[in-house]
């Protein structure tokens, strides 16, 4: 069973808060990499990159795989792809559209409020 939904966008966003891990969610969004490829790729250490994805992994943002997709690597145990999950971004994007909608009715209630007083 899932976290409360207030739990995990807490989660998510305290992940997402840092540049760094948004720069990494940008990256696997377009396709999975090695934490090695990720590091390289932001600059990073690899100490600081291992950092990163465990934030990542325990706000359930991302998922680290040991399969590959069928090159020869994929059958050696060490090979780690680290992969977007897409529940989490889900969940936040689905928060932000009912955020949206409320800001939205209070805005145009108070232009009509407004509008009724000239």
């Amino acid at each position: 069973m899932g976290l409360p939904a207030s739990v995990s966008l807490d989660r998510t966003l305290a992940a997402l808060a840092d540049p760094n891990r948004r720069r990494v969610v940008d990256l696997l969004s377009r396709q999975p990499m090695r934490a090695g490829e990720l590091a390289q790729a932001t600059g990073l250490s690899p100490q600081a990159m291992s950092r990163h994805l465990r934030v990542l992994r325990s706000s359930e943002l991302i998922e680290e795989s040991r399969s590959g997709s069928g090159s020869a690597d994929s059958v050696d145990a060490r090979v780690r792809l680290y992969v977007l999950r897409s529940t989490p971004m889900n969940e936040l994007k689905t928060w932000l559209e009912q955020t949206e909608a409320l800001w939205s009715a209070q805005l145009l209630s108070f232009k009509a409020h407004l509008e009724e007083s000239r």
